[in-house]
């Protein structure tokens, strides 16, 4: 368990930092999006090492990118274009 959460941490840091060269000016603060990947890694880590038990490395670490890349693109800005609206029927 130790080595999936460090795995995993370290996964999800390196999630969050490709994010921050790559999106910076769609992205909050470069820390908060620091922490927020690894703090999602091993969240994800937990739930995937609950729902299928010990033994499943690689398993428990695809889970802990997924959730940190789900939760790293909720902290993404929409681009600067209008937003979309809906017309009114009369």
């Amino acid at each position: 368990m130790l080595w999936e959460a460090l795995g995993s941490a370290v996964l999800g840091f390196a999630l969050s930092w490709a994010a921050v060269r790559r999106l910076p000016d769609r992205l909050p603060a470069s820390r908060l999006v620091l922490v927020t990947g690894p703090l999602g890694a091993l969240f994800g880590a937990y739930l995937t090492h609950f729902a299928l038990g010990s033994g499943h490395i690689a398993a428990t670490l695809g889970g802990a990118v997924l959730v940190a890349a789900v939760v790293l693109s909720l902290l993404i800005r929409p681009t600067g274009r209008a937003p979309f609206s809906v017309p009114s029927g009369g």
